[in-house]
């Protein structure tokens, strides 16, 4: 028995969820890099270093984001899906940090928020292929 594929959606269909989960996934990768630069400064304490310290952590979290904001920044579906991936890695501090009874709150925005960013990188990623499958001509 052979299935029959499933009809592609309009165009009209998919360019509006197209637009809104490319602007929900940067402004949910903005604001995690906004959640982690504050949370670093003025929410950890690094008797140590208290200046260069906190510098160094925002830079070493802040990489991987800056990287996948480039490419989303273009409109790579590559990236959204590499994003999907190293988003991860955000979900799992929040997750961790949530577990502390004083910043429990920052946790769960930062675990929040980058379940937003693999949600709206996975759909972009998913309705941006099935746009160029369209356009191609496949029914």
């Amino acid at each position: 028995m052979a299935r029959t594929p499933k009809p592609l959606p309009e165009l009209s269909w998919l360019e509006p969820r197209l637009r809104i989960s490319r602007i929900i996934s940067l402004a949910s990768l903005a604001a995690l890099a906004v959640l982690l630069v504050i949370w670093n400064l003025f929410f950890i304490s690094r008797p140590d270093a208290p200046g260069l310290g906190a510098v160094a952590v925002i830079s070493i979290a802040l990489i991987p984001l800056i990287i996948i904001a480039l490419g989303m920044l273009l409109g790579s579906e590559k990236t959204h899906i590499w994003a999907c991936i190293l988003i991860n890695i955000y979900f799992i501090h929040g997750v961790v940090a949530s577990f502390s009874p004083e910043q429990a709150w920052l946790g769960y925005a930062e675990t929040f928020l980058s379940v937003l960013l693999f949600c709206s990188a996975f759909m972009h990623t998913l309705w941006s292929f099935k746009y160029k499958r369209k356009l191609a001509g496949e029914v």
